[in-house]
């Protein structure tokens, strides 16, 4: 695991119900036992702490640790800087205590001074997983003053020795990390302790996907984001349609290629049409649609294209020579079906429902959630791309694993959901994000839309209705 699943599982954690409270309390506990088991008790014990949710750990762990050992707490920071709500709560229960002792060192002149040679243990709570470069003062003495103490006391860092992987870190015995090893620490000893993480977040698709897969990176038109939409026919012309309203709210720049005829019913002030001449799109409209491509960062091919042999052959030809990332979705589908080898290579998305997906590969996704999800990361693994497979719940996998979505309602089985949802997912891959963490945002976020949406009206709501409640749903999910 790396250290940006400790934050996607700590966020999604939190959205089935388990607080991080909860999860604060269970790491220091689990610190305390660890050192007792190894150490014994009876012993005198430093904890130094910083002011984040690692400090917090330790405050935690101090408690624990004093129903059978001589402890002292040093706060290195101002009490004031103590920032998450559950770290406060455990500091004001700490200085409730009066068999533990409790010293505040607001600056480094405090720590130059400090004798720990009477402690057996000397517990490292300064710094966490996502603290960047060189520690800085105060920390940066405290560090210091407790590696003047290696190899006089067993000193342990919890999660991981404050400062890593910098110069300046702590020169630790053991380290206690939680619930996993992460892949970035691997060269200091250390001891697994599991926090209460349930197994449902090694599939759960929850608000942090959302958090981290929307990514503006600057201030300029453009710089956030440029989708192509390709599709409509004589047939069709909503579905593009509400692909590019639901992008729209998400990336700069939405560009939708559609025939004539369809771009005259679309006055969306927020889109740029291109129209081709005819009712379908057909081979002579390839080098147009190459040339929109490389404007932009992604595509999604196929909302309302059609099925007639001539788009079929823009299809497999456009396929053949764009290098973008890609969503294929509806009609799309079903071309790409009988041309699966232009997939090779490419960076896409596939977002069938069941029968799209028989079409694709001749099997139906059938039998329990485990069972179904198999089948997906099979063939995912098989074409070489992400599937993200509709239905009551979302599927999706990129081959290596699988993962599910629960948001949504029966509300949004309502013509044109789907091309909202292909829409949702090229905004993310517009914004950066690799297909895996595309699909598993864009389900999460036009699922949830929905299920505000059915707060407000039940079930009584369209498509449209789906893409105008995007903002909405952002909002709420990067708060969260």
């Amino acid at each position: 695991m790396r250290i940006e699943d400790v934050y996607i599982w700590d966020i999604n954690a939190k959205w089935l119900g388990i607080t991080p409270f909860q999860l604060m309390e269970n790491a220091g506990a689990g610190v305390a036992r660890v050192i007792e088991e190894r150490f014994g008790k009876g012993l005198k014990i430093a904890v130094f702490c910083g002011t984040g949710n690692n400090g917090g750990d330790g405050f935690v762990a101090a408690r624990h640790l004093s129903f059978e050992n001589d402890v002292t707490v040093f706060l290195v920071g101002d009490e004031a800087k103590i920032r998450s709500e559950e770290a406060k709560l455990n500091w004001g229960i700490l200085k409730n205590l009066e068999f533990v002792k409790v010293k505040v060192l607001k600056d480094s002149s405090q720590i130059k001074d400090l004798d720990l040679s009477s402690f057996n243990v000397i517990v490292d709570a300064l710094l966490g997983a996502g603290t960047k470069g060189e520690p800085r003062e105060p920390i940066r003495s405290a560090i210091e003053k407790i590696n003047e103490y290696s190899g006089k006391a067993k000193i342990v860092s919890i999660d991981l020795p404050s400062g890593y992987p910098s110069e300046v870190r702590v020169e630790c015995d053991l380290a206690i990390t939680f619930q996993w090893d992460k892949e970035e620490f691997r060269d200091f000893g250390r001891v697994i302790v599991k926090i209460g993480y349930p197994r449902e977040l090694y599939h759960l698709v929850g608000p942090a996907h959302v958090k981290f897969a929307f990514k503006r990176k600057g201030e300029h038109k453009g710089q956030n984001g440029k989708l192509l939409i390709i599709g409509g026919s004589e047939n069709y012309y909503g579905a593009p349609y509400l692909a590019a309203k639901a992008a729209s709210y998400l990336v700069d720049l939405v560009f939708l290629l559609t025939p004539e005829r369809v771009a005259k019913k679309i006055t969306d002030p927020n889109l740029i049409i291109r129209e081709v001449r005819g009712e379908n799109l057909t081979a002579r409209h390839v080098e147009e649609a190459l040339k929109l491509a490389e404007k932009v960062d992604a595509i999604v091919l196929g909302p309302g294209i059609g099925i007639n042999e001539a788009t079929k052959a823009f299809v497999s030809e456009f396929l053949e020579r764009v290098n973008k990332p890609i969503v294929i979705d509806a009609d799309g589908l079903k071309i790409v079906a009988e041309h699966k080898e232009s997939l090779k290579g490419k960076a896409f998305v596939l977002t069938p429902h069941s029968g799209e997906f028989f079409t694709l590969f001749g099997v139906k996704p059938e039998g329990s959630l485990e069972e179904r999800a198999k089948l997906v990361m099979e063939k995912a693994k098989e074409i070489e791309g992400t599937i993200l497979l509709k239905g009551p719940i979302d599927i999706i996998s990129d081959g290596n694993g699988w993962y599910y979505n629960k948001t949504g309602n029966k509300g949004m089985t309502t013509g044109g959901t789907g091309d909202v949802l292909a829409g949702t997912v090229g905004a993310f891959l517009a914004l950066g994000n690799n297909p895996l963490r595309a699909a598993q945002a864009a389900a999460f976020l036009v699922g949830y839309a929905g299920d505000l949406l059915k707060e407000e009206r039940e079930e009584a709501y369209t498509a449209i209705d789906v893409a105008e409640k995007i903002p909405r749903a952002l909002k709420d999910v990067v708060e969260f």
